[in-house]
């Protein structure tokens, strides 16, 4: 590998200056054309690269901005949690994949033009494009592993650079920018652009099936379910469903269609019912555990979904439940561990009125059950999320102790930890889980132990989540989008 300087003439395509939008489709219009001028510029430089060596000069393109500057404090809606920033000065964002996140894009850039009533501009930012993400969007292309190529891929090109991709926004510990300028949006580009990447690996899906309506299971039998459903409304024309997506982006649109097996599953299988403008309902099999439950959220968050729900299975902790019985958590007892450093335990995870709606008037269209009578089938109250998978062999006094005085009634691996990412990146959440065992009252998850009583009540459970999520698909967005997931100093973008 030939020895070259670094500090190489750096090579950038020539872009157009910034310039002032009243028009949100115009904006999203030119931000499309900045991000591929640059991402078009890197790919085709990387490949000539890779075809004739080192170029000799450094290249470097950089991601498209928005910014808005504003003079003075504007008096809106105060119903609104977005869609508007609080203080005067400069707001910016970079912006990646403008294609991807149009829908959002408009709406977000719409609703500052009409709160504000003053130009948003659009143009280059001062941030690097790496070259991993720049060519993750052409399918065929990749970048080599370092010592690969017959020259240092950093020489000449920019990599991902974890300093600068992290949660410092949506943790409420991001400084101002070298001119002042505050954040606009909860992620950066390159943080967008790392999920992104993480989960097309993760799901083995590509991130524009993601539906704004994300369940989340730890149970293989409601993959079965939750296709059975997709086959069956997709034989409806009036449904509004237009196709399933599979594992390995396989997407039929023909309700008798064969779908072809996976010959290596991915480590989150991910589905997709689909409906125009992405208002049809994704579910993510995240398997056990609060590093799963995390990571599957810390990267679905970027997308930017109207509400994610839980619909898992748990330990009832009361004698008075039965196997089969449903949970709706009112609240959380955090000992997943897992977002202490994120989120620190005394920060209270409140039920969001929206969510908890919609889920009990499922439970009740899918029980045909209703007010009092519901009861029989379905607690709510605090459910206790743990780390140890086999907390019941160690010696129980002190974790009894702790979940009757919390008045917990359930206990999972993944709830609260999918709970308090939500609240941590102002997503929507929601949980109900169905009861498997009752391990401190002699039933434990062994085969054989299941009644009818369950089974059934298995196969409403999915059901249920949906019904809560097409609930939801009807309520305006700056309703399920509560106040309370925003804090003193917001992001005017959700």
């Amino acid at each position: 590998m030939q020895d070259r300087p670094i500090n190489l003439e750096v090579v950038s395509p020539r872009l157009p200056e910034h310039e002032s939008f009243f028009s949100a489709a115009a904006a999203v219009d030119r931000l499309v054309e900045l991000y591929n001028q640059s991402t078009g510029f890197l790919c085709d430089r990387f490949t000539d690269a890779m075809r004739n060596g080192h170029p000799g000069v450094r290249l470097r393109a950089f991601y498209p901005e928005i910014r808005l500057t504003t003079t003075s404090y504007t008096q809106v809606d105060s119903r609104l949690s977005f869609g508007h920033v609080s203080t005067p000065g400069i707001h910016a964002t970079t912006v990646t994949r403008p294609d991807l996140f149009r829908n959002y894009l408009l709406q977000q850039i719409g609703l500052l033009l009409r709160n504000h009533d003053v130009a948003v501009q659009v143009g280059p930012s001062e941030t690097p494009i790496p070259v991993h993400f720049a060519v993750a969007a052409h399918p065929g292309m990749t970048v080599p592993q370092e010592g690969a190529a017959d020259f240092n891929l950093r020489d000449v090109f920019d990599v991902p650079d974890l300093s600068t991709t992290n949660d410092d926004i949506v943790n409420g510990v991001a400084k101002p920018a070298a001119d002042g300028a505050e954040a606009l949006a909860p992620f950066t580009a390159q943080r967008v652009d790392y999920s992104l990447a993480r989960l097309a690996h993760y799901t083995a899906t590509d991130p524009a099936h993601f539906q704004n309506h994300v369940l989340f299971t730890n149970y293989q039998f409601y993959v079965s379910e939750f296709e059975a459903y997709a086959r069956k409304v997709l034989a409806d024309p009036n449904s509004g469903y237009t196709s399933f997506v599979s594992t390995g982006n396989v997407e039929i649109t023909d309700p008798e269609a064969e779908i072809p097996q996976s010959p290596k599953m991915p480590q989150m299988p991910t589905y997709h019912l689909k409906r125009p403008g992405g208002a049809g309902i994704t579910l993510v099999n995240i398997g056990v555990g609060p590093s799963n439950a995390k990571t599957a959220t810390d990267h679905i968050a970027v997308l930017r979904p109207h509400a994610w729900i839980m619909v898992g299975h748990c330990a009832g902790l009361r004698n008075s439940q039965s196997l089969g019985d449903f949970v709706l958590a009112h609240a959380y007892l955090r000992e997943d561990k897992v977002l202490d450093d994120d989120l620190p335990v005394w920060v209270p995870i409140p039920a969001l009125a929206e969510i908890q709606v919609a889920l009990e008037q499922a439970v009740a269209q899918e029980t045909q059950l209703d007010g009092y009578d519901l009861k029989r089938i379905m607690r709510t109250g605090t459910v206790a999320s743990v780390d140890n998978r086999n907390w019941e062999l160690r010696d129980q006094r002190g974790p009894v102790q702790r979940l009757s005085q919390s008045r917990a009634v359930a206990l999972d691996m993944e709830s609260a930890t999918i709970a308090a990412n939500g609240f941590r990146f102002r997503v929507p959440y929601g949980t109900l889980l169905c009861v498997s065992d009752k391990p401190l009252h002699g039933e434990l998850k062994l085969p054989g132990m299941a009644s009818d009583f369950y089974t059934t009540q298995v196969s409403r459970h999915l059901m249920i989540g949906i019904r809560a999520m097409e609930l939801l698909r009807e309520m305006p967005l700056e309703r399920i989008h509560s106040r309370k997931l925003r804090s003193f100093d917001e992001t005017a973008f959700l």
